[in-house]
């Protein structure tokens, strides 16, 4: 069926993972998904947000597993429990991430690495995790959520830069290689956002001020900025994207 008699954004009674699901830029996407009949497990460290985002929705189709991106038999059983509970998986959304701001000659070596393991190790072994599912399933779409730090240098930002521009490089590395198998991977690319990870920077009224002026719409983004990129990502109309880190950044990438 041609996409002239069909919903480009069509998620209907597909299965996907969620990881960071209790976090900010998740929410809305989860929402969304949710209301337009999606099927979700809904992955975090933080049991306590994740029953919220139960709670908030009420959905017996959203089902809560706590677990760590970084710990592969985690990962592996959240997939086994969606296909355990919904038949089969048609993708994942990972949304987890640290954002460690510091100066590079003082940064501590462990945070430095514990961001690359949570954004850009953790980020591979989701894909990783899934991908025999989706093989199974005959295709599916793997999202992650990267950041204008893919693209752009900001002070401070050696280690999450860093770690979202090698999510970028995998994303292409694993949208080539697994396209044989109609498995899209793709990215998506936020420009700074208020939410809870970064709250803190963002009430020190000069660190905002340089936010807001460096994105030329002049604003931060919102975590709804993101649920129509998903949503068409994940959708029918999105079938022959992959490879692709798409910005949504009020044109943070063009300074």
């Amino acid at each position: 069926m041609g996409l002239t008699q069909n919903n480009p954004l069509e998620v209907a009674g597909r299965c996907y993972l969620v990881s960071g699901a209790a976090g900010g830029l998740a929410k809305p996407i989860v929402a969304e998904l949710l209301e337009r009949g999606a099927r979700l497990i809904l992955m975090d460290t933080d049991t306590d947000g994740l029953n919220s985002v139960i709670a908030a929705h009420g959905d017996e189709n959203a089902i809560a597993f706590t677990g760590d991106i970084t710990d592969q038999a985690a990962l592996d059983a959240a997939v086994d429990l969606g296909q355990t509970r919904f038949g089969c998986l048609h993708g994942g959304l990972n949304a987890a991430g640290l954002l460690p701001i510091a100066a590079s000659d003082s940064m501590d070596a462990d945070l430095f690495r514990q961001c690359i393991d949570v954004n850009l190790t953790g980020a591979f072994l989701f894909s990783q995790a899934l991908a025999p599912a989706l093989r199974a399933a005959g295709g599916g779409r793997i999202v992650h959520i990267a950041s204008v730090s893919s693209m752009v240098s900001n002070p401070a930002y050696a280690a999450y830069a860093g770690s979202k521009g090698g999510l970028a490089q995998i994303v292409r590395v694993l949208g080539r290689e697994w396209a044989a198998d109609s498995i899209a991977v793709n990215a998506i690319g936020p420009a700074l956002t208020e939410t809870a990870l970064t709250r803190d920077y963002l009430s020190d009224p000069a660190f905002r001020a340089r936010a807001i002026g460096d994105i030329p719409m002049g604003r931060l983004g919102l975590p709804e900025d993101l649920v129509g990129l998903a949503l068409l990502l994940f959708g029918p109309g999105g079938g022959f994207i992959t490879g692709q880190t798409i910005y949504v950044d009020g044109g943070r990438t063009l300074v």
